[in-house]
């Protein structure tokens, strides 16, 4: 697979040389992931332990941690272990099971997040059939599309990343391996490898953002002919979903729906998908749900109560 290739690794610029900075990075950066993980981490243990959280809802949001979990997994470490070395290498073979890892839990996620707005639209516009039409085995089978879908979407950006020859510059000027900066490092024209990695990556981003948009604007308006607590507690879980969907689609559109250019500002950016949102989601799904909270609460009492008998 690279036998049309004289790189065998590359090097990582990362967001900074400055000896100061690589150490403030690195302090910041770890506590962002270990509080990604300690987040995600307990919602995931409190949806899987609470039976008060076994609505179609909640098990989306378990798969949704789980995605994000994985998802700045792929990012953080090696980000944060790159900062305390001189000179940041990583492999041909590494950086491309980096990128590939990346595309897939990240489009995992936006479909989780499809299938989130899927499930509150049912909720809400057929509250009737609610249980019938988003049923355990159909919730399963939705999330195994999920899958599936994301591995389809990451292989074909890794076989056209696989099809270019990497034959001078090995310097990418990035924290990560990503499809953009790495295009511009090959021996060889990738206007329509680029062109066909904006029609997969910033296809899905765009689709999938107006797609939300209007489905959440669906439900919103439909929520006017339900009771005045029916639409406070339908407002406040779509609000939660919208701001998601915001943080997330909003620098993803900015990065992958233009030609093979790199800014100065796209590292900051990319900061804000990778490590960011990650961060936040769970904070907005505990604070801004109820019935989340109390599950927490549950939980760590038994936790609590579990410690103390030992």
């Amino acid at each position: 697979m690279q036998l049309n290739n004289n790189v065998t690794e590359f090097i990582l610029l990362g967001l900074t040389q400055d000896p100061v900075r690589k150490k403030i990075v690195f302090v910041t950066f770890l506590l962002f992931y270990l509080g990604t993980l300690l987040g995600n981490f307990l919602i995931l243990a409190t949806i899987k332990t609470s039976q008060a959280l076994g609505s179609p809802m909640y098990f989306f949001l378990f798969h949704l941690s789980l995605s994000e979990t994985c998802f700045s997994t792929s990012i953080a470490p090696r980000m944060i272990v790159d900062t305390l070395l001189k000179n940041a290498t990583i492999s041909f073979s590494e950086c491309l099971i980096q990128a590939f890892s990346f595309h897939f839990f990240g489009c995992l996620e936006i479909f989780i997040l499809i299938l989130m707005a899927v499930d509150r639209y049912v909720a809400i516009c057929k509250p009737l059939n609610y249980m019938t039409i988003m049923s355990r085995q159909v919730c399963g089978v939705l999330v195994a599309m999920a899958w599936v879908g994301s591995c389809v979407h990451s292989l074909a950006q890794i076989f056209l990343v696989l099809s270019l020859p990497f034959c001078g510059p090995n310097v990418i000027d990035h924290y990560f391996c990503d499809l953009q900066p790495l295009l511009q490092l090959a021996c060889t024209d990738t206007y329509m490898v680029n062109l066909l990695l904006v029609s997969n990556s910033g296809a899905i981003c765009t689709v999938s953002f107006v797609m939300l948009m209007f489905s959440y604007i669906f439900i919103l308006h439909s929520l006017r002919n339900h009771s005045a607590e029916g639409r406070r507690k339908a407002l406040s879980t779509c609000f939660s979903h919208i701001i998601v969907v915001v943080l997330l689609f909003g620098p993803c559109i900015f990065i992958y729906t233009r030609p093979a250019t790199t800014f100065s500002v796209d590292k900051l950016v990319a900061i804000f998908y990778t490590l960011g949102t990650p961060l936040l989601n769970p904070l907005i799904y505990t604070l801004r749900n109820a019935e989340v909270q109390n599950a927490m609460r549950k939980f760590w009492s038994k936790a609590l109560v579990s410690d103390d008998r030992l």
